[in-house]
This record gives structure tokens, C-alpha cells and sequence, in this order.
């Protein structure tokens, strides 16, 4: 008889430490949870600006076209006649600035990416 009861006892025992093994994994994967979530939140729902630079592409298109003639040229391989021509010859065809970007910034993207030969992602950076 006293070795059923230390059966019992070591099985009790046995149900007891797998429910505290149940437990421990029951919590940890809730904190794992928990931290992505934290992760994410902190990754998507804390905006830090990325385009924030001081001079926006259409400050430095503008500044192309009023600075020393032979920036324009070094920047985007023209001159600003050819540029300002370049801009006319745009619209008599019917294009136009959209929405956030001026005809002339169009154009400065455009000229900017073939001559640099730089991915999109770089140009975005510069142009903000």
C-alpha cells in the first residue's frame, strides 16, 4: 500500500512540474510577444522624418538657377539657357507641375539621374 501512495505522490509531483514547465513557456512566449510588438511599434509608429534636410530639391533647382552659371553646368551637364529652353520646350507639349513638384525640379530629377547615374533612392535623398 505505501508504494502506491509513493507512486501517487511521484506522479502528482510529475503533473505539478509540468505545469510549471507549461507555465514558464506560457510567460515567455507572451514576453516574446510582447517585445516585437514593442519593436514594431517603436519602427513604424515612432515617425522620425527621413527627408529633413535644410534645402528641399526644388531650394536647390532654385539655387542652381540663380547661382554662378557654371554650377548648373557642373551639377547637371547644361546651361541655364539650355535648361530654361529645355523648361519651354516641356510645356509647349502639354506637361505641367504636378501636385508637390515643379516642372522645373521634374527636369532637374531627371537630367541629376542621368548624369550622376545614381539609383533611385539616392536621388530621393537629394531631392527630398
Amino acid at each position: 500500500m505505501n508504494a502506491n501512495i509513493d507512486n501517487y505522490v511521484s506522479d502528482e509531483e510529475e503533473d505539478i512540474e509540468e505545469e510549471d514547465l507549461i507555465i514558464q513557456a506560457a510567460i515567455t512566449a507572451s514576453i516574446s510577444a510582447a517585445l516585437a510588438t514593442l519593436d514594431y511599434s517603436q519602427r513604424y509608429y515612432n515617425k522620425i522624418p527621413y527627408h529633413n534636410s535644410a534645402l528641399s530639391g526644388a531650394a536647390w533647382v532654385c539655387k542652381l538657377l540663380r547661382g554662378h552659371p557654371k554650377c548648373i553646368c557642373k551639377k547637371l551637364e547644361v546651361h541655364k539657357h539650355v535648361f530654361r529652353a529645355l523648361i519651354v520646350v516641356l510645356q509647349d507639349a502639354g506637361h505641367t507641375r504636378s501636385k508637390f513638384v515643379t516642372l522645373e525640379e521634374q527636369l532637374a530629377i531627371f537630367l541629376y539621374t542621368c548624369v550622376t547615374g545614381l539609383s533611385l533612392v539616392h536621388v530621393c535623398e537629394h531631392f527630398q
